[in-house]
């Protein structure tokens, strides 16, 4: 008889791709994850995890095993989901995939109520870049994800999942205070040439959406500094060492030496819900979407 709680540690490897990530995502140690695995090893007599340097891969037979976990586990959501609609109230687990600032500003205040509101139900968080969440929500790593995209670059939907809207998320301008920019009251995109820009790693969407808006006005963008987090962006500004565009989620109280100036038109990130069709009768992903809207609305009212 195989164990679903090994066939979901191998199935955590493969999608994750190594065990340690893997570990992460499901709330384990590295050392509880191979010993799943091990175990599920020694069951089924078949060698399934091979070292590759630093690294594993799985063998063919683990590959056998994880489309197998994938259809066990979908029928396991699809009881759990039957069961927690029939009660009526969350409950189980809840894994909910997010960008960074959205863990940071959005998520903290909707999770706290979430919980306090239906202690039945176990809340886990994922931090995941938001190209990526939608793909953790469709192969069951998560549950929901919060995602956003950009006026430019909308978020595809694949299919078999829904989204709803949580909310607009306007960005700004900061410049050192010795900026000329500073002085302004507002900017457009012409007056962004030649200058030298603070800004996310090649990848994001966030990148993508400054690189691709400041060649429509026909120059291409000097990107001096390439840094992950909006705090240290807004660090190295605060340095003098170039201008940034960041969201306002997430984006605290400005350091001493920063001022944010808005740019005409607004950019705009939009930020949505995503999960499966198939969990759409969850009361807990109806609640969960219900607290983020709740609380996006307090931030804006605030």
């Amino acid at each position: 008889m195989l164990d679903l709680s090994r066939l979901r540690a191998l199935h955590a490897v493969a999608v994750h791709g190594s065990v340690g990530s893997a570990a992460a995502a499901l709330g384990y140690t590295p050392s509880a994850v191979s010993q799943q695995i091990a175990k599920l090893e020694r069951e089924t007599r078949t060698p399934l995890l091979e070292r590759r340097g630093r690294g594993v891969t799985l063998t063919d037979a683990a590959q056998h095993l994880v489309a197998t976990a994938e259809q066990l586990l979908a029928l396991v959501e699809e009881a759990e989901t039957t069961l927690e609609e029939r009660r009526g109230r969350p409950m189980g687990r809840l894994t909910v995939a997010c960008f960074a600032t959205a863990a940071r500003g959005l998520l903290p205040a909707a999770l706290a109520a979430l919980s306090a509101e239906h202690p039945a139900l176990d809340t886990r968080l994922l931090e995941a870049d938001p190209h990526l969440s939608p793909g953790l929500v469709t192969r069951g790593v998560a549950d929901l994800a919060v995602a956003h995209d950009w006026d430019i670059a909308p978020l595809p939907t694949p299919e078999g999942m829904e989204l709803a809207p949580i909310g607009d998320d306007l960005c700004d301008i900061c410049v050192p205070a010795g900026h000329p920019f500073a002085r302004r009251t507002a900017l457009v995109r012409a007056d962004l040439v030649g200058e030298r820009w603070i800004c996310q790693p090649p990848g994001s969407t966030c990148h993508d959406w400054l690189v691709r808006t400041l060649r429509t006005s026909g120059h291409e963008p000097d990107l001096a500094y390439q840094v992950a987090e909006y705090a240290s962006q807004l660090a190295l500004v605060a340095a003098g060492l170039g201008i940034a565009l960041v969201p306002r989620l997430g984006r605290g109280p400005l350091p001493a030496g920063v001022v944010a100036v808005p740019l005409e038109p607004v950019p705009v990130r939009r930020v949505y819900a995503l999960w499966r069709t198939g969990a759409a009768r969850r009361p807990a992903i109806r609640e969960a979407v219900r607290l983020l809207r709740r609380e996006w609305q307090e931030r804006a009212g605030g």
